[in-house]
């Protein structure tokens, strides 16, 4: 036991409004040797208060408190974090709740009480990434899609009012009322959390972990947040702390003021590009300076929204007025908006403190460069001035010479799509394209009619603006139709395209394009027949429906003619700035907010009509394919010892750079010759009813069968094919992943996966580290890894190692027929220890020494327990079963 700092002393009293507070004084610290809170980057002093609340003098020590608040460095080790909450999307929390559900039966197997397996803090289960675009152009569309929705997932839509019932903590907010990040901003977060501790109420910094890697646009509020993988989440939804690095922290100044036509978005495709350029990936990144203070808190949003496209843990904006009307617009009471007010003041949180701070390292952005733009065609780091942006497809992608003259053809928009978090929740940006759409209709201009056109809203309040301002009839027109209240297209559900579309596509030899307002364009993630996509504002997304082509200057070229035969160009129907403010100043009102999250956990009549079952474990059941038991508690965790000794290991894949969670485990349509497919067939179902991955993903069988199966994968080991193939070693045969998994099994060989940089990429998908890990890979050996898979990939018992500065594949000369052994120079795990990788090529030996990027001692912990659920499970069984004898 440590000594502790006298926790009682830190306690203070906080007047607001008639009421009062505890909290936790942070200038209690100012004492100490060596601290200056004015110092330390707001994001820090929020992790400073949660330390102090939750010494214990064992997790928590004042040595670990007074380390981060002398600013961290080289005496800090790592901290504990304990999230207020936990909100998730039904794509990783519906997996997360049948893991909790397979440690119930786990525990019960060891004659233990099952309800010792419930969250302990509270968690937000909303339903947003299941609903498809798979009807559109028609007012009928939104009631189509929902209804398709729950035909398609009333197993899974079953289990989740189960989950409801059986979990203490759990909220769940039905499908159609939004995106998971718009409702946690609108509604479910609020700056100061308070609770009732021993007849006083706590105030204390919202925050939170979610289930989705766009979680940190709740940065913009001041909460302190970033996505992490179900996986991390269970253990703490358990009550373990997330062990971290004392994160470095960015400051990244704006200034300028934006020039006019400018949108968000395109202010967010510039800083994604900036910091990605500068490398912030695994740090907190501040926004400080005049002109982040004068963006409206929407405009924030968007921006701290993508910082997993530029690689930070999250993108942060102190509280200050705007958040305070923010809050207010948005309908949260007085009381909430006093207390933030005050609490942050009192803190030193306040954005006026920022100014006083020292960051590890600084960036300057000046917002009035920043010109109109589009980010594509594969990455959304990769931007576009908009006259480059044909250039950018045609680079990318040549015209092949076959290539016939029929519609849509090479470089045709075949996909348009407002949709996303990250832009639906900007009112700014989206009433900027229902006037433009009002001004296209004027002029007579339609979209072209090879174009899927859609608007999916991240909230019901968005319809209710737009059509409070008389938009949504002009967007009707132009096939914008509402389709959803969900991610759609931006997570990949984009649904079919009319079967003329993909047969001209064929015919032509064409690589057609999508343009989105979303915030991810990877390779094969929009739809598997579009290889191409771009992502920008949406009025730029109904510019683009309207040319019907991405080869096309859209500042300056003719989008198309006017009724009387007239040409029209951007220009014409582009709205002002002044005329945007108006509109949202006269339209966006707080009463749309109240009433529309008035009811949001009823839901409708089809959520109504569904029957949970009743009780504290949950009855699988063994013909369904949705629903299987996870494997993972099948018997003992595969036993490990705190050293690592793999020998006569294959690379089952060798990958280059970017591979996303994207390529490793695909979210769209199952394939009928896939597989998974095949696998899904051969039990009688018909191709119309395989579904799509994200659908499945309790259905082990399923998954491990999709596990680098994106039909854009492009394996070394085969070059020349993409897909999901490999080749055999020794013997040369191409087969099928799983096929190749299953050989090695036979053999008793282990696998390694060999990738180049930005390993992990994308999305925090937990079943790209489950898949990895059922295939039979013990270890994955990149030059480098994005944050929350590589976390994934240790949760799972998964080793990560990193190639020193300078080595890769391609200097090693290795090709995958070689075999590979992993070994421990020291003998013992250590957290960023060396790991010997030993390779038998044709050529000889070579050795090399890898990183080790298990990061902190519960990392090593994990590791050695066969991953954290098992960690969390032994802990549990352990100190709160009483096993039978």
């Amino acid at each position: 036991m440590h000594d502790t700092i006298d926790t009682g002393a830190a306690r203070r009293e906080l007047a607001v409004g008639g009421k009062s507070y505890t909290y936790f004084a942070l200038e209690t610290l100012t004492g100490a040797e060596g601290v200056d809170l004015n110092r330390l980057p707001i994001s820090l002093k929020i992790l400073l208060e949660n330390l102090l609340r939750h010494q214990d003098g064992e997790v928590v020590t004042s040595e670990d408190i007074m380390a981060l608040a002398r600013g961290g460095g080289s005496d800090a080790k790592e901290i504990a974090y304990f999230p207020t909450r936990i909100v998730m999307p039904d794509s990783s929390g519906i997996p997360l709740l049948a893991d909790l559900s397979a440690m119930r039966d786990a525990i019960l197997a060891r004659g233990g009480d099952p309800e010792l397996i419930n969250p302990a803090i509270p968690v937000d289960l909303v339903v947003d990434h299941s609903v498809t675009a798979e009807f559109f152009g028609s007012r009928a569309a939104l009631q189509r899609n929902m209804d398709e929705e729950y035909a398609a997932n009333r197993e899974r839509y079953e289990f989740v009012k189960w989950a409801a019932q059986a979990y203490r903590n759990l909220r769940v907010v039905p499908p159609g009322m939004g995106i998971v990040h718009q409702v946690n901003l609108e509604y479910l977060s609020r700056p100061i959390w308070h609770e009732m501790k021993a007849g006083k109420a706590l105030a204390y910094p919202d925050t939170l972990v979610g289930l989705d890697s766009h979680t940190p646009m709740i940065n913009a509020l001041g909460v302190l947040g970033w996505g992490v993988g179900g996986i991390e989440a269970a253990s703490a939804m358990l009550g373990e702390p997330i062990m971290m690095p004392v994160p470095e922290v960015l400051g990244c100044h704006l200034v300028g003021q934006r020039a006019p036509g400018v949108t968000s978005t395109d202010i967010v495709l510039a800083v994604t590009q900036r910091l990605r350029q500068k490398g912030v990936t695994g740090k907190l990144v501040e926004f400080i300076g005049e002109a982040a203070r004068r963006l409206s808190l929407a405009d924030r949003a968007t921006i701290a929204n993508m910082a997993p496209e530029y690689g930070a843990n999250m993108g942060f904006f102190p509280i200050d007025d705007e958040t305070l009307r923010y809050l207010r617009m948005t309908g949260r009471d007085e009381d909430s908006v006093l207390l933030a007010e005050a609490y942050a003041k009192a803190q030193g949180m306040w954005a006026d403190h920022a100014a006083t701070a020292v960051y590890t390292d600084t960036l300057e952005i000046d917002i009035s460069e920043v010109r109109p733009s589009m980010a594509g065609p594969k990455r959304p780091q990769d931007r576009r001035a908009l006259a480059e942006v044909a250039s950018s497809f045609a680079e990318a992608f040549p015209k092949p010479a076959t290539s016939g003259d029929a519609r849509p053809g090479h470089g045709d928009i075949v996909i348009a799509s407002i949709t996303s978090c990250t832009n639906t929740s900007n009112p700014s940006v989206m009433l900027a394209a229902g006037l433009l759409a009002r001004n296209a209709r004027a002029r007579g201009l339609q979209a072209k009619p090879w174009v899927k056109t859609s608007f999916s809203p991240g909230s019901r309040v968005v319809a209710d603006y737009m059509a409070e301002a008389g938009l949504q009839p002009a967007l009707d027109e132009l096939g914008f139709h509402i389709v959803g209240y969900g991610c759609m297209t931006c997570a990949g559900a984009s649904g079919s395209l009319p079967a003329e579309i993909t047969e001209a596509m064929a015919a032509n030899n064409a690589t057609a394009v999508a343009v989105l307002s979303g915030n991810r364009n990877f390779e094969g993630r929009i739809h598997p027949a579009v290889k191409a996509a771009y992502i920008g504002s949406p009025p730029l997304v109904i510019a683009y429906a309207l040319a019907g082509t991405i080869d096309i200057d859209i500042e300056r070229d003719v989008l198309g003619h006017a009724s009387d035969g007239t040409p029209v160009t951007l220009a014409d129907i582009w709205p002002s700035d002044a005329e945007v403010s108006d509109h949202i100043a006269r339209f966006v009102a707080p009463s749309m907010f109240r009433d529309s999250y008035a009811s949001i956990f009823g839901g409708d009549g089809n959520w109504a009509a569904l029957h949970g079952r009743q009780g504290g474990t949950y009855q699988w059941d063994d013909t369904s394919t949705y629903l299987r038991r996870p494997p993972f508690f099948d018997g003992a965790a595969e036993p490990k010892a705190e050293t690592i000794d793999i020998r006569g290991a294959r690379a089952l894949l060798m990958l280059g750079d970017s591979i996303t969670t994207d390529h490793i485990s695909p979210v769209g349509p199952i394939q009928k010759d896939s597989p998974a497919g095949l696998y899904l067939r051969e039990r009688g179902l018909q191709p119309a009813e395989l579904h799509s991955f994200l659908a499945r993903r309790v259905n082990h069988d399923v998954m491990i069968r999709g596990t680098f199966d994106n039909p854009r994968l492009r394996n070394e080991m085969v070059p020349g094919m993409e897909g999901g193939m490999t080749r055999l070693v020794p013997g040369g045969d191409i087969v099928p992943v799983p096929s190749a998994a299953d050989h090695y099994a036979a053999a008793d060989t282990p696998l390694i996966v060999i990738a180049g940089r930005e390993y992990g990429t994308g999305s925090s998908r937990d079943w790209a580290a489950k898949g990895t890990r059922l295939l039979g890979i013990k270890a994955v050996v990149a030059e480098s890894f994005e944050r929350i898979h590589r976390s994934n990939l240790v949760g799972m018992g998964v080793l990560p190692l990193q190639f020193p500065e300078g080595v890769t594949r391609s200097s090693l000369g290795l090709d995958g027929q070689e075999s590979y052994d992993l070994v421990l120079p020291g003998g013992k795990l250590v957290p960023r220890g060396q790991v010997r990788l030993i390779i038998h090529g044709p050529s000889g030996r070579k050795d090399v020494d890898l990183l080790c990027r298990l990061d902190t001692e519960r990392e090593v912990e994990w590791y050695v327990a066969g991953g954290v659920l098992h960690y969390v499970l032994d802990k549990i069984s352990a100190s709160g079963v009483r096993l039978s004898a």
